[in-house]
């Protein structure tokens, strides 16, 4: 790659706010109320706000140890350094192997969401040809090539423009719905009572649910991987996850219930095809009539800035990767000038045309989405429950002076109890009697990681035979070398 070197990346490029909405944008606020969170009211019906309760409660306990984490392992390395100092390096291995399959996932996943919502709009509008969304797919994978490769700096400030934008006009729209909704505002839209479709009944359509909601969250933790390019990271870090899962979960909560009282709870179970597949937009032109194209702005513009945020995550991860040697070093070159890891963005490019495009000929982009959207939850799901117990171990064994049985014990426990039953029905394992199994094409996302992970255990026998160091140093704090 011409002109790239191994300089590192940059140092106090970023403060808080940069980060904070690093991690809220790869939330995508308004694509992930717009098309994850309705995925799941084909399965909780008129309790779909209960499963985003759910989520956010989950998510919560992660974030809250993320941020214990933090305060003493900043680093690029982010979750996969989190657990090779709190259980094991092998453990960190496997998260690692895990993250660098799963994040690059987020820029394919939001660039079939630009390319359906530009393309359905524009054929409702204007009579162009919905057929055409693989032509938005490639311009908002060059939108985020050019973003990424000219450094920190203009990525996350484009980042924190684009999610101001994308929160105010859905909170704004979820705040007219209810006032809409009137006397149907009702709290029966958080019991699972509401959850009554068929195969999906009760708790077990409410659990299936939380996979999508599960999904509108991931990337709370986006902020772990610019530690290195954070000013003041342990403490930076910590707010950025925490605020970012919290506020974000909220706004969730508050437009999920605003869009069932408004549609109906008992309607709930069709609402994702309401509007042409696209039910934001259809409430929006119900009830504000022109307005409908600031929601459709906001969407198209959501899901830029997530791609943008998760291209950021995945190649900051390979970056990591690739310096310790786990991935090719090849990945560990950034740029002379911009101090991107340039060879991780051109990756992160070519990987995500690849996915969006050939999983969207094949099943078609609805599909292609959810299918993605199913793997990446089971793999971030996992990491998520790996890390918990990482909070519980690592100020057990290493920090057992500042030991709290309620932030180091009690919290991440309720995460993982939580988060157990929304992993067991994305990879397909019926275990208990309220976990439903899913369909095809959804029903490959258990095959699909569980091949992945053998071959990441294949991968780490022959590492841990041959370069056991390299699985070693995923515990390496490279922060704390360079200042100490």
């Amino acid at each position: 790659m011409p002109g790239a070197g191994s300089a590192g990346l940059a140092r106090d490029a970023i403060g808080l706010r940069e980060v904070l909405f690093q991690s809220i944008t790869h939330m995508a606020p308004a694509a992930a109320v717009a098309f994850s969170i309705i995925v799941g009211a084909g399965f909780a019906g008129g309790a779909l706000a209960l499963s985003v309760l759910f989520a956010l409660i989950a998510c919560m306990s992660v974030a809250f140890s993320i941020g214990e984490l933090a305060r003493h392992l900043p680093s690029a390395g982010g979750m996969y350094t989190y657990v090779a100092r709190g259980i094991h390096p092998t453990a960190g291995f496997l998260v690692a192997w895990g993250y660098a399959f799963a994040e690059p996932l987020g820029a394919p996943l939001l660039f079939l969401i630009f390319g359906n919502v530009v393309a359905g709009t524009l054929s409702v509008s204007l009579g162009w040809s919905a057929d055409l969304w693989w032509v938005w797919v490639v311009i908002a994978a060059l939108l985020v090539l050019a973003l990424g490769y000219y450094g920190i700096t203009i990525s996350t400030e484009a980042g924190t423009a684009l999610g101001l934008l994308e929160i105010v006009v859905f909170a704004a729209l979820a705040l007219w719905l209810i006032i809409q909704a009137g006397s149907a505002n009702t709290p029966a839209a958080f019991s699972p009572g509401q959850a009554q479709v068929e195969g999906f009944e009760g708790v077990g359509g409410v659990f299936a649910a939380t996979i999508f909601s599960i999904l509108a969250f991931i990337g709370f933790e986006a902020a772990t991987p610019l530690a290195e390019e954070a000013q003041d990271p342990k403490r930076t870090i910590r707010r950025a996850v925490v605020l970012s899962c919290l506020g974000i979960g909220l706004f969730y909560v508050f437009t999920t219930y605003a869009a069932a009282v408004f549609f109906g709870l008992d309607r709930m179970e069709g609402f994702a095809a309401f509007g042409g597949g696209n039910p934001w937009d259809g409430l929006a032109r119900q009830v504000w009539g022109i307005g409908w194209i600031a929601v459709f702005l906001a969407v198209a513009n959501s899901a830029i800035a997530n791609a943008n945020a998760a291209a950021n995550a995945a190649t900051r991860t390979w970056y990591a990767m690739g310096r310790i040697r786990l991935l090719p070093t090849a990945l560990e070159n950034v740029h002379p000038h911009w101090r991107s890891p340039v060879v991780a963005v051109w990756l992160q490019f070519v990987v995500g045309l690849v996915v969006a495009l050939g999983l969207g000929f094949k099943f078609g982009v609805l599909p292609a989405f959810v299918l993605v959207a199913t793997i990446l939850t089971a793999v971030i799901v996992l990491i998520y429950i790996a890390v918990n117990v990482s909070c519980i171990v690592f100020y057990l064994r290493d920090r057992r002076d500042e030991f709290s049985p309620f932030k180091h014990l009690l919290v991440p426990l309720v995460g993982i109890v939580m988060f157990v039953p929304a992993w067991l029905t994305a990879v397909g394992i019926p275990a208990f009697k309220f976990i439903a199994k899913l369909e095809y094409p959804l029903s490959l996302a258990g095959p699909v990681v569980a091949v992945w992970y053998l071959i990441g255990v294949a991968y780490m026998g022959y590492l841990m035979v041959n370069a056991r160091d390299r699985i070693n140093d995923t515990g390496r704090v490279f922060e704390e070398e360079a200042v100490g």
